[in-house]
């Protein structure tokens, strides 16, 4: 397979080289990978008139024909895998086996939003009149998708956008366009013009989108600060938002625990994907009775995992997928032995941004390296003796994505888990996310969810319809 392409990028039906050019830098080698398609502000401005255009037409056709269209376009995912698998792999870095996860789901997220259940639900049927709840599609949805799982997440916001009838504009990230942009280019057949464009960027085109008036919704998955962004510019038009925000879960370990059946879950859960993932763990309590073992046990496992290239089989975790996040992993790094003890890890090294799985013990909260989301390779553990302890510190956070509950006794682990306050909350296991399962988050992790009926209906807007009788 030729790792050569000229990228294009999928504006109003059209694939176009642009008028602007940006480069795109592998995370294993801090090398040029390829240049790729900037959009300008004109060319934003003509996807979003072609959208506006198309929505109408895309709004009433049929479903079933809409269903054909999301069925089609898992299909050439499916035939391109191993490329996209590539790309992935080159622009964000990680081990080739995590990118097949992602080209795996994304066809398998599309297919479950193509086969949704749109029915009118009947409200009132009587003598007097018949009331039905219709959802009605919003028109333009603008889907703002960050660089940690390019592909799923542009896939999982495209799903319920186009089965519901609106048009989509999906903005990746300014470091991980690659896969999106040739999604688009094996799309462009499949989809009328306007319905779907893709609009890499520097950095600039997403404050263009939000509080733009000619875009109804924007799907933004990203930090707490920037969403914070996102939300004060979607004020001015009353736009519809759905934000998928920071995470700093916590995971709460008792000491019923089988040690060494439980430890490579929790390391694996808090690494995967190099740690670069909002709903991972990254506070692990951990009961008294059995900190000092799990402690041990992890660190074993830390010290023994396969950082590299994520072209190299054998590479377990790969880089951070960017210098400004790594330059931030670095400070905390610098941070860490005033407030802990680095058992595991604790070095940033290059060619490359790699950063060892780092574990930290003996550290409370107070600090930034457990009260911050460290979007990286570097986990805190804290001890503690009573649950309700480990109940009350774990909700201190203004975060509230997920978290999870470890021990033997499930019925327990669910009582302590149900007042957690997260959006998402797993007992014996973590990350455990499904098509069908909505997540989303408390407190600043975010507003709205992805998923399910909950997330489809977040591209939809309420119509009553009532007839007298």
């Amino acid at each position: 397979m030729t790792l050569t392409h000229t990228f294009h990028a999928l504006i109003g039906g059209e694939l176009s080289t642009g008028s602007r050019q940006m480069p795109v830098i592998n995370p294993s080698t801090e090398e040029v990978l390829t240049h790729c398609p900037q959009t300008t502000h004109q060319e934003a401005e003509r996807a979003i008139r072609s959208a506006r255009a198309a929505w109408p037409a895309w709004r009433d056709t049929p479903l079933e024909q809409r269903r054909r269209v999301l069925h089609a376009i898992a299909d050439r995912i499916e035939a391109n895998a191993e490329e996209l698998q590539r790309w992935l792999t080159l622009e964000q870095g990680k081990p080739l086996a995590g990118a097949a996860v992602e080209t795996s789901q994304a066809p398998a997220i599309l297919r479950f939003f193509a086969e949704a259940d749109l029915s009118p639900r009947t409200l009132q049927d009587d003598e007097q009149q018949c009331a039905e709840l219709h959802r009605r599609p919003l028109g333009v949805v603008a889907a703002i998708v960050p660089w940690n799982f390019p592909l799923v997440m542009a896939c999982y916001k495209l799903g319920p956008a186009l089965i519901t009838g609106n048009v989509c504009l999906i903005k990746p990230s300014p470091t991980t366009p690659l896969a999106t942009l040739r999604l688009g280019e094996l799309i462009a057949d499949l989809v009328p013009p306007g319905v779907v464009s893709i609009l890499p960027d520097g950095g600039d085109i997403g404050p263009l989108l939000t509080g733009h008036p000619d875009i109804d919704k924007i799907s933004f998955t990203g930090s707490t600060a920037t969403g914070r962004s996102v939300m004060r510019a979607a004020a001015d038009n009353l736009q519809r938002i759905t934000l998928e925000l920071g995470g700093n879960d916590a995971a709460i370990v008792l000491d019923d625990v089988d040690v060494d059946a439980v430890a490579p879950q929790l390391f694996g859960l808090a690494f995967v994907n190099s740690g670069q993932v909002c709903m991972s763990i990254k506070r692990l309590y951990i009961q008294s009775g059995v900190y000092e073992r799990m402690c041990d046990a992890l660190a074993e496992l830390a010290r023994n995992a396969k950082v590299g290239d994520g072209l190299d089989p054998t590479t377990e975790f790969g880089p951070v997928q960017n210098r400004r996040q790594f330059e931030t992993i670095k400070r905390l790094l610098e941070l860490a032995p005033q407030h802990g003890r680095v058992i595991a890890g604790g070095r940033a090294y290059g060619p490359g941004y790699f950063v060892e799985p780092t574990l930290i013990r003996d550290i409370e909260e107070g600090n930034p390296v457990v009260d911050e989301e460290i979007f990286g390779p570097v986990r805190s553990l804290l001890r503690f003796d009573d649950v309700e302890d480990a109940i009350q510190r774990a909700n201190r956070s203004p975060y509230g994505l997920g978290s999870s509950v470890w021990t033997r006794d499930s019925a327990r682990g669910k009582q302590i888990v149900c007042r957690l306050e997260s959006g998402s909350a797993w007992v014996n296991q973590h990350f455990a996310m499904a098509p069908h399962i909505p997540f989303g988050g408390h407190k600043q992790s975010g507003i709205g969810v992805e998923f399910g009926e909950a997330g489809l209906h977040e591209y939809t807007v309420i119509q009553s319809v009532v007839v007298a009788k």
